[in-house]
Formats: C-alpha cells, structure tokens, sequence
C-alpha cells in the first residue's frame, strides 16, 4: 500500500471548552491511529496533548475514541478505515478533560479503592494455597484487565448520567467485585464482609442492565457481561430473593 493523505478532525481544548480541529497528515502502510497522531505532533500541532506509553496495546493510556468508538489509539489501524474517509479523534467522553485527548480517569481508581482487596484464608500461609486448574482459569481471566477504561467510558449509566457515577462503580470495578466473589479462597465471607450484598448496594450492581457495549469495547476480549456481571447477578438476586436462601438466612441468624 502506498502512502497517501488522510484527513483527520481531531478535539483540541482543555475543561474550558474547545472543539475539532482539520489537518491533513500522510499514512503509510502498517501505521496505526497512535503513529498518525505522533506525526501530527511532529509536523503540524506540537502542543498536542496525548496520553500514551508502551505502544503495544498493555499498558491502557492511550485510550481515546475514534469516530465516535472507544479505542486503544496504538491497537487501531488504520487500514481498517476507507482512504477517503474522515477520522476523528476525542477524548473519553465520560470523563473530564485535562487538554486535548487528555482525560482525568480519576473516578476510576477512587472507585478501586473502595473494593475490598482478597482476604487470605485463616490457617494457610503464603505458597500454601491450593486451587483447581478450573477455578484459577475463571478468575484469570480478569487479571487480564489494562486499565484502560475503555468499558467504563462506553458504559451508558456512566457515560450518560454523571449523578450515577457517586452510586455505580462501572463494569471494570463490578468485574473485580465478580471475581473475588467466585474465588474458592477468598475469605471474605468469614471475615463478616458480603461481597454480593456490597456489589448490590454499595457498587450499583443494579444499574447495570447487560447491553454488553462494555465487552463489545474490551481490547483484552474479557467477556465482561457473560462470565462476571452476569453472574454475580445471579448470585445476588439467589441471597437476596431466593425463599431457601431467605429461610436458611433466617434460621442461621436465630441461631446465633
């Protein structure tokens, strides 16, 4: 493939305001979203503000939206969009701007905080714990996970409604309450912590209601919706309406 000249709108301004601006910048062939915007830097906007690090789609920083999608910048190639075609380029849009496509993510780590960490197991020491290959590989699955926020940008109940941001944690964050959940040696429950009743209550469990666009963004392909948040609904719904879960709840509270 030759080189040739695109046309490119990209978001220019900080939390004050700002808008798109045109440039025209060459392509060439193997090239990514990522380069492209290096080489405007390089030969037509210096000061352009960009968040970026490995260049190899693990790191999570460049994340930004192209034409409207969430995307890594450095795994978006540009190939994959027509040579006559108008790219354009913004920041996340469910979070603050810094300047240009520099977003402040951090809603996102202020919402990690507050997910309790894997609680060891009593009676067991570090290199001592013992798993089925099963069991390690549904939860690895998570651990997968860059940080890019690419779900918690598309993700309506974030993305749209700002007020439900102090009550939700995104499916990144549910995720991780979903996976400490369904470990066979967390011991959270013996340490008086209820991980389903906080993801219902505390993390805003219910607002989700699976569309599945936060899959739909995932670089890493964690099938967010099917294997955690799916479930973890399942298994708050069953400790919380399921009448034999209800009674023995019941009889286990007489007891004490």
């Amino acid at each position: 493939m030759s080189a040739y000249e695109a046309h490119f709108r990209v978001w220019r301004g900080d939390r004050d305001g700002g808008g798109l601006h045109d440039f025209r910048v060459e392509v060439n062939e193997g090239e990514v979203v990522l380069d492209i915007v290096h080489r405007l830097q390089a030969t037509q906007a210096p000061d352009l503000a960009v968040r970026w690090n490995c260049k190899a789609g693990k790191c999570g920083s460049c994340s930004a939206e192209v034409n409207g999608r969430p995307r890594l910048l450095c795994m978006t190639r540009m190939s994959v969009y027509d040579r006559d075609e108008t790219i354009t380029i913004t920041p996340l849009r469910a979070f603050p701007v810094v300047r240009d496509l520099v977003t402040d993510v951090s809603f996102n780590y202020a919402k990690a905080r507050e997910v309790p960490s894997f609680v060891p197991p009593e009676g067991l020491g570090p290199g001592e714990y013992r798993m089925w290959q099963e069991d390690v590989g549904r939860s690895q699955e998570f651990r997968k996970c860059i940080e890019c926020f690419l779900c918690q940008d598309t993700c309506h109940v974030v993305r749209d409604f700002e007020e439900n941001k102090e009550a939700f944690a995104g499916p990144r964050f549910l995720m991780r309450v979903a996976e400490l959940d369904m470990h066979p040696l967390d011991g959270a429950a013996e340490a008086g912590l209820d991980r389903k009743r906080a993801a219902q209550e505390e993390h805003g469990l219910g607002y989700c209601n699976i569309t599945k666009c936060c899959t739909e963004v995932c670089p890493e392909q964690i099938k967010i919706t099917d294997n955690a948040l799916i479930p973890l609904k399942e298994r708050a719904v069953d400790r919380k309406y399921d009448p034999l879960v209800w009674l023995g709840n019941k009889i286990r509270r007489r007891g004490q």
